[in-house]
């Protein structure tokens, strides 16, 4: 059975229970197969990009019908931080409810709203208004040329910077190593897998260090990182305490001795490493 996250975020917890183990979080519009349903409000989902976790009922608009519809007309995403939806197109409207980076949204064609103004519908069904600016269209599918889809997804990245440090996180409210890479690559079209390793049947596959270029993901033990380019990376770090950049080069000011290129265990890339 599918389902619609319909509040601003959705954890996944390791067990059906608030207090333990945060391990991911889904984004308003964003869809889920229930695998399983539980006692107390719980299921068990599966997300879009095969992360499997348990959630509050509650929280999930629940009809394969019409989550097949959303997923066909519901094709703009949030890309400020924060957005409100609000009742009426005035900046002075009262709230409906706040949204984050990478919720998404439906819109309704409205030719007599100001150009500055979109109609949205949420999940629900429900109407409300968002400055067109702080919406872009969903990117299903990446098209870009390699050069240009790595300078994307680095842009993205860098987006997030001085955002906290949240065990599981995936928000600007506050974000985790792998929610920081794999919320990059999903808001430019690919999904990643979630968690600091490289994983057989997504698009990530293993590279020589000697090949990395920026956009391409380093792995720690435990941790994962994006390559900018010139030793640098951009990460979300318990120890950093939020997002931000580092350098693998010993003489750098950013450098991390916790974080060197002993350390790596492996560099993942979209594309297919240059030949010698």
């Amino acid at each position: 059975m599918d389902a619609i996250v319909t509040v601003m975020i959705a954890n996944l917890h390791a067990k059906p229970n608030a207090a333990s183990e945060l391990i991911d979080e889904v984004l308003y519009g964003m869809p889920v197969q229930i695998l399983k349903e539980l006692e107390d409000d719980w299921v068990r989902v599966q997300t879009a990009y095969r992360y499997e976790g348990y959630c509050q009922k509650k929280h999930l608009f629940i009809d394969d019908t019409i989550t097949r519809a959303w997923l066909d007309d519901a094709t703009y995403v949030i890309h400020q931080s924060f957005a409100d939806i609000l009742q009426e197109p005035l900046i002075q409207s009262a709230k409906i409810m706040t949204l984050v980076r990478g919720s998404i949204l439906r819109i309704i064609p409205n030719e007599g709203l100001d150009a500055e103004w979109a109609t949205v519908q949420l999940a629900t069904g429900e109407t409300g208004y968002l400055r067109k600016k702080w919406l872009q269209e969903k990117v299903a599918e990446y098209s870009l040329s390699e050069q240009k889809m790595r300078e994307q997804v680095v842009q993205t990245a860098l987006g997030y910077l001085a955002t906290p440090y949240r065990w599981g996180g995936k928000s600007p409210h506050g974000i985790d190593c792998s929610g920081l890479c794999s919320m990059a690559y999903m808001l430019n079209g690919v999904q990643i897998y979630r968690d600091a390793q490289i994983v057989e049947g997504f698009p990530i596959k293993e590279i020589s260090f000697d090949h990395i270029q920026k956009g391409d993901l380093l792995y720690f033990p435990g941790h994962i990182a994006m390559y900018l380019g010139d030793s640098q990376y951009v990460h979300a770090s318990i120890g950093g305490n939020e997002v931000n950049i580092n350098s693998l080069d010993e003489q750098h000011p950013l450098f991390r001795n916790d974080l060197t290129t002993s350390t790596i265990t492996a560099v993942g890339s979209l594309f297919v490493a240059k030949k010698d």
